[in-house]
């Protein structure tokens, strides 16, 4: 990440996460992805931002309300991600934000959109192969 407040506010997150302090973590997360400053990153810087929380290691269980709330405040800057670059990563990460957020529905819509495109670019990658595993769940 080249931004420096970018990198400053997600490395207090990560440390909060990694501290047992999710409540804090999430928090940091639901400021980071709804404030303006957000939009105004790179998208790569965006998505590495956002595939921290959404792909984070070690989450068991459902989420506590700060952690929908995180998800849901995610789903802006991943919708815009989405639109702009048709990228199937950022739909998985989107469709994984509405099932966090109690919207499975949307998330199937935006899984078969993934996976058309992911089976456009290479029907053979192991994002394919994920898509259609999350496809399948709902």
């Amino acid at each position: 990440m080249a931004n420096e407040v970018l990198v400053s506010t997600v490395k207090s997150i990560v440390a909060s996460m990694r501290a047992g302090k999710t409540d804090e973590a999430y928090a940091g997360y639901r400021a980071l992805f709804a404030s303006p400053a957000f939009a105004t990153y790179e998208a790569n810087d965006q998505r590495q931002a956002l595939r921290l929380m959404v792909h984070a290691k070690g989450t068991t269980g459902p989420l506590p309300a700060g952690g929908v709330e995180a998800h849901r405040a995610a789903l802006a800057p991943l919708g815009t991600l989405a639109k702009q670059h048709k990228e199937p990563a950022d739909l998985e990460m989107l469709g994984m934000c509405q099932v966090a957020v109690g919207d499975e529905a949307a998330a199937g819509v935006t899984f078969r959109e993934a996976l058309a495109l992911e089976r456009e670019r290479n029907a053979q990658s192991d994002l394919c192969g994920v898509l259609m595993k999350r496809v399948s769940m709902l």
